[in-house]
């Protein structure tokens, strides 16, 4: 990777889950869910990014979610699971991003409300387009994800250092 070509952060919400008698972490994808995390895979690689790592919650549902998802793209990254995401604020995910080494530019986190979506509107000092806009006016609804860049190391990353430069959610 050059100086000048941006890091990729996709912020991606697990899709939608069901609600049966089980803990909050074992609860599996709905039907829906199945549906829309395989859409979500479709954008994903219509981005065409080549992600050298995932991030992934520990949770039933977000595993479930990158499954389908990594499914649709041409290229499968190195996942690592990372029991952090789960239930994680803003900071704590900046500080799971924080430790990513630098041979990783392009890296994909799959997680939760209201983390996930806390965390775009965060690291995000600017905006393309309309992409702010959609995402406060839709909020992170479940398999949405947040595309953002920024420049310089993980160790670097805070707030408002990076650009939101897409947006997408299953509805849109």
């Amino acid at each position: 990777m050059s100086v000048a070509e941006p890091r990729r952060i996709v912020l991606f919400r697990h899709a939608k889950a069901d609600w049966p008698q089980v803990p909050d972490h074992e609860r599996p994808l709905a039907e829906r869910g199945r549906t829309d995390a395989a859409v979500a895979g479709r954008k994903l690689a219509d981005t065409g990014i080549t992600f050298d790592l995932a991030l992934c919650s520990t949770a039933t549902r977000t595993r479930e979610t990158w499954k389908l998802a990594v499914h649709e793209l041409a290229h499968r990254p190195k996942t690592v699971y990372e029991e952090r995401i789960y239930e994680a604020s803003p900071g704590e995910l900046i500080a799971v991003l924080n430790e990513l080494p630098d041979e990783a530019h392009h890296v994909i986190l799959i997680g939760h409300n209201p983390g996930v979506h806390g965390l775009a509107d965060i690291l995000a000092g600017s905006a393309e387009d309309d992409a702010r806009e959609r995402m406060n006016r839709r909020g992170f609804p479940a398999a949405a994800f947040a595309l953002l860049a920024f420049e310089g190391h993980w160790k670097s990353l805070e707030p408002a250092v990076a650009r939101l430069t897409d947006y997408w959610a299953p509805s849109d």
